[in-house]
This record gives structure tokens, C-alpha cells and sequence, in this order.
């Protein structure tokens, strides 16, 4: 029993999601949140108020860019992207208090959250198939 809320426990210490994002960011908490995607996928959607760090650009720009004790949560496309990954081990990296948003971009979409893209607001779908959806 106790392998079971050890391993849960650190898991929810280091992952959120969607939903859970998008209600910190309508009650204000402080975090940013970083999209890793490439320049392309930034493009054609990205989750408002993002910012935009590919992965691999986290350890030069970061420190820069993000104040140092500043709570962040990083995303890719989706839970078959582990680009998400990648980006929160480079942010653990450098000392920051970083989580993962788990069903990344794809997710976020799915559940109707607000979207945009370089021509502006996305129009907000939502997915009967992973939430409760009321007419």
C-alpha cells in the first residue's frame, strides 16, 4: 500500500493537466506555462499565454528569460509527445519548480480550453469522448 502512495504521490508532485492548468490561470496563480514544441507546431495552435521555449533552447533561455523560483509547467503535442518530458527534465535541471502537463496540447484542445494561433483566437471544440460536455 505504501509503494502505491509513494508512487502516486511523486507522480502528482510532478505532473498536472489540463484542466487543473487552465483553473490555476483563471484564479491567477503564478506559473508560466511553456509550450516545447517546434516553431511549426507553435504556429498552427498554441495554448493562451504560453510562451514558446522548444525544448532544446530551455538551458540557454530560461535563466533569461524565466525568473529563478518562478512555478512552471511545460507541454508538448500530446501523451504520445515526449517532448514534455525533455523540456521538464531541462528545467529540473536548472533548479526550477517545474510540472508536466500531462495529454499536453492535444488534451487542452479537447477539453474546449482556449486556443490560438498566429492569426489569432481558435475556435473552442469540446470532445464528449474525455469530458462532460452540456448543452
Amino acid at each position: 500500500m505504501s509503494d502505491a502512495r509513494d508512487y502516486f504521490s511523486r507522480r502528482l508532485a510532478f505532473e498536472t493537466d489540463p484542466s487543473d492548468v487552465y483553473a490555476a490561470q483563471k484564479s491567477g496563480h503564478e506559473l508560466v506555462l511553456v509550450d516545447v514544441r517546434g516553431d511549426d507546431a507553435w504556429a498552427q495552435g498554441r495554448i493562451c499565454g504560453a510562451i514558446h521555449m522548444p525544448y532544446r533552447e530551455i538551458a540557454e533561455r530560461a535563466p533569461h528569460e524565466i525568473p529563478a523560483g518562478t512555478p512552471v509547467v511545460v507541454y508538448c503535442w500530446s501523451p504520445g509527445c515526449n517532448a514534455g518530458q525533455k523540456g521538464a527534465l531541462a528545467f529540473a535541471q536548472l533548479g526550477y519548480d517545474v510540472r508536466e502537463m500531462i495529454g499536453g496540447y492535444e488534451y487542452w484542445v479537447r477539453e474546449g480550453q482556449p486556443t490560438e494561433n498566429d492569426d489569432g483566437p481558435c475556435e473552442r471544440v469540446f470532445d464528449p469522448t474525455v469530458m462532460v460536455v452540456r448543452s
